[in-house]
Formats: C-alpha cells, structure tokens, sequence
C-alpha cells in the first residue's frame, strides 16, 4: 500500500487529510515538527510527502533540503496563500509541487497521484541515459554532467531537460511540460516552467562552442535545439 507522510504542526490538518486520504487508499504517517518527521520519514519510507513550511524546530524548507540529500521521494509543499517566495525557495530545493492553504483535499488526493504516475512513468522510461556532445543526462541515479562535470541540478530540473533533449529540435508548450512533468494542469502557473527553465541554463552555462541549446520560442515554449 502507498503510503504519505503529513508533516505539519496544526492537528486540523493531520484529522483533515488522514481522514481523507485513508479513504483515497493510503496509509498516512504523522509529525508535528520538523525534528520528528526526519526520524518518521527515515523509519517508515513513505511514497509520497505532504510537506508544511511554517513549523516549530526545523521548518519545511530545511526538511525539504535535509531529505533531498538523500532521496527523492516526492515532496509536496503546504504554503500560505500569496508566499510566492516560499514556493520559490521550496522549488529551488527540490520539493516536487506545491498546494497553497486554504485547500480541498481532492486537491491534494490529485496532486499525490500525479506524483505518483510521473514517477512510475519516468522510473519506466526504456532508455535511461541521453548523451549530446559535452552532456549527460541519466535518469538511473538523476544526474547530468556538462563537459564530465556534476551539475547539482533537482529533479524536477532533470525531468524537464530529460523530456527535451530526448526530443531534439520539438518545441514543447509550457502546458505540455507541466502536464509532462508535474502530471496535471497548472491554472495560470506557466510561470513555473519559466522559473525551472531559467535555472536550468545558468546551471548547465551553455557555452556558444557547444553544438545544443535551450532556445526560447517565444510565445510558445521551448526546445532543446541540436545546431
């Protein structure tokens, strides 16, 4: 049975989602800090984790950064409404998604399943390793080398990458990529793609001697272009 880790300090929300998700099927873990859901996610593995950012001892994002160090278990974020900045900062260390409070918990039942289904579909994928002059994308361990260098990149990052290189010369909408790689529709979030995008090329520092480039289309979305 899957199963979801809740981490968040209010016991409103843990009898909201417990209840909920119990009858989506799951088996749910609890922690109310962020010192007791490192120990509950090391002890129990859960498939997925609900994630909120505003807690006592270690807050959401040093959870977040302290797990990404050593899995990738999907992450979902629980934000204030309007924290744009936490959802930025929670992106950037690799959290998977995020759902914004107040919520529905149909909500959150889809975006778990979207999780779930992204990573099933990548974890399936038949060719696990794209090579281009100078790159390394891998989807068995989620790393990409530029020139034989580690690139830290998160695995959302990857993801995109992985999906437009291995189409070469494609453009891919930005609804195309939120579908691809968050498993559903973003209402009026594109701009998630744009952020990711921009992080992935100052991370790779596309040089001009390199025969592949993200291009823009604008107005459209983008491509991995081989010249």
């Amino acid at each position: 049975m899957q199963s979801v880790l809740i981490i968040d300090d209010d016991e409103n929300v843990h009898e909201f989602l417990n209840l909920y998700l119990k009858k989506e099927g799951y088996f749910t873990y609890s922690a109310y800090n962020g010192i007791d859901a490192i120990k509950v996610f090391k002890e129990h593995s859960p498939s997925v984790i609900i994630l909120d950012i505003m807690m006592p001892g270690l807050n959401g994002l040093e959870v977040c950064k302290a797990i990404r160090s050593e899995s990738k278990v999907p992450i979902i974020m629980l934000t204030a409404k309007g924290e744009d900045i936490d959802k930025i900062l929670g992106l950037e260390i690799g959290a998977d998604d995020y759902i914004t409070k107040p919520f529905n918990p149909r909500e959150v039942a889809a975006r778990i399943k979207a999780v779930l289904r992204r990573v099933e579909d990548f974890s399936g994928a038949s060719n696990k390793i794209l090579n281009y002059p100078g790159l390394e994308i891998n989807l068995n361990d989620y790393t990409v080398k530029v020139n034989d260098t580690p690139i830290q990149c998160t695995s959302k990052e990857i993801e995109i990458l992985w999906i437009i290189a291995s189409k070469p010369n494609r453009v891919f909408t930005r609804e195309q990529l939120l579908e691809l790689v968050w498993g559903y529709e973003y209402a009026g979030e594109t701009r998630t793609v744009d952020t990711h995008i921009k992080r992935i090329r100052a991370k790779l520092n596309i040089k001009d001697d390199l025969p592949w480039d993200i291009k823009t289309v604008w107005g459209v979305g983008y491509k991995f272009e081989v010249k």
